[in-house]
């Protein structure tokens, strides 16, 4: 048993250090574990291995709100179209999102671990019974949340297009021999990093001051919009391809909250980061309870470990919560000194820097892997571009995860017609 926690500091330590560099995807650092597997399973047991990535996945998923809630923060008129969180930064207010979003996400962990009983009862039965329908109900639900999340036909008809176009974008790159984690690696920095980091450049954005004090209350509707993320969590775990943005208009709804109101702003943040955390450990729930891993780090795992048993569900879950509670922690640590530093270095400087630092690491990683360089460099230059079209047009980034769900359609489509 020592060895278990000892491998889940470990886990903590790699998670912590993935979280908090730009464009690195857990599933990266867990493809490279499970690539030195054959090595480290001569002195290694597969649950050390096992509890080393779940906790590493948890401490992951926490300690990246850091550098995506302080970097690529854009001007005033545009912070709408990008995070909440982004627009409490403008206002001086980097701690208390850091600690809105660690709260958020600490307790969504709880609150899946105690609903636990009720989804391994419920979900096969859902899953055996939906399964020949998932690309409908993906399908129905994407055009639904596309819908929900625009304001007019004119933005409706631009996510649309750009749900498509990422959609291609993902089914193009995911025919490739090129290995998964590289791949999502480069269309995830390029839809998702670079692009938001280039826009907020050509904003000529600043980072205000921060303010030292916060006041952070948790009462009746924040804990409702915690068990929100909880629940949401879960089912964007049962959906393939959905991902927090998509669960964020169920977490709305569950809490009623939205993203505009200043009053709910706090709530909406709990409840969105609290899916993203969910959503991370119900993936890999998922193996003992539906028999289907539903992460990158729960497919590695369901080969290091093949008969699941509800031994090893309680080591994991054992191991998260030690991960999130010891995460919570650094979060705060790590984001109050990343609040200071922001304020005294040149944005746009640091901005370069973090590019550089995501195209180098890719880099790496193409190498490590053998992929194609040109096709890389085609691959992000062609995700870069498409992440930028959001913030010209106006309409929210979210609909560019097309990129997981189409792909995920077509699969199904093609498994049950």
């Amino acid at each position: 048993m020592l060895e278990l926690v000892f491998a889940c500091f470990i886990g903590i330590s790699i998670g912590t250090l993935t979280g908090m560099i730009p464009g690195i995807h857990v599933n990266t650092a867990g493809a490279i574990l499970f690539a030195s597997s054959a090595f480290l399973l001569g002195f290694l047991s597969p649950e050390f291995l096992c509890v080393l990535m779940v906790s590493m996945s948890v401490a992951h998923a926490l300690t990246e709100f850091v550098p995506s809630m302080l970097l690529g923060v854009p001007q005033e008129g545009t912070a709408t179209s990008v995070l909440p969180g982004h627009r409490m930064v403008l206002q001086g207010r980097s701690k208390e999102v850091i600690r809105i979003v660690a709260i958020g996400g600490f307790g969504a962990i709880v609150i899946t671990i105690l609903m636990m009983p009720v989804f391994a009862i419920t979900l096969p039965f859902l899953h055996e019974l939906t399964k020949p329908y998932t690309w409908i109900i993906l399908l129905s639900a994407s055009v639904y949340l596309t819908y929900a999340l625009t304001n007019s036909k004119r933005d409706f008809a631009w996510s649309l297009l750009l749900f498509l176009l990422s959609g291609i974008l993902g089914w193009t790159i995911f025919q490739t021999p090129i290995s998964s984690g590289v791949s999502l690696m480069c269309i995830f920095s390029g839809l998702f990093g670079i692009s938001t980091i280039l826009f907020s450049l050509n904003d000529n954005s600043t980072i205000h001051h921060q303010n030292n004090f916060y006041e952070l209350n948790i009462d009746l509707n924040k804990f409702k919009s915690i068990f929100a993320g909880g629940i949401t969590g879960a089912i964007l775990g049962f959906l393939p391809g959905f991902g927090p943005a998509q669960g964020t208009v169920i977490a709305q709804a569950a809490s009623g909250t939205n993203d505009n109101s200043e009053d709910d702003t706090v709530n909406f943040l709990l409840a969105t980061s609290g899916l993203n955390i969910s959503d991370c450990l119900f993936s890999l729930m998922a193996i003992y309870i539906i028999g289907n891993p539903r992460s990158g780090i729960a497919v590695y795992m369901s080969y290091l470990i093949s008969d699941m048993s509800i031994n090893h569900l309680m080591i994991f879950i054992f191991a998260s919560l030690i991960a999130v509670s010891i995460s919570l922690v650094l979060c705060l640590k790590l984001g109050d000194s990343f609040s200071k530093l922001m304020g005294g270095v040149d944005y746009r400087k640091l901005s370069v820097a973090v590019i550089i630092l995501q195209i180098g690491i890719l880099y790496i990683f193409t190498l490590y892997y053998k992929a194609p360089i040109f096709y890389m460099v085609l691959a992000l230059i062609t995700s870069t571009a498409l992440g930028m079209l959001p913030h010209y047009i106006g309409v929210g980034k979210s609909h560019l995860m097309g990129v997981l769900i189409i792909p995920a359609i077509v699969i199904y489509m093609q498994m049950f017609i």
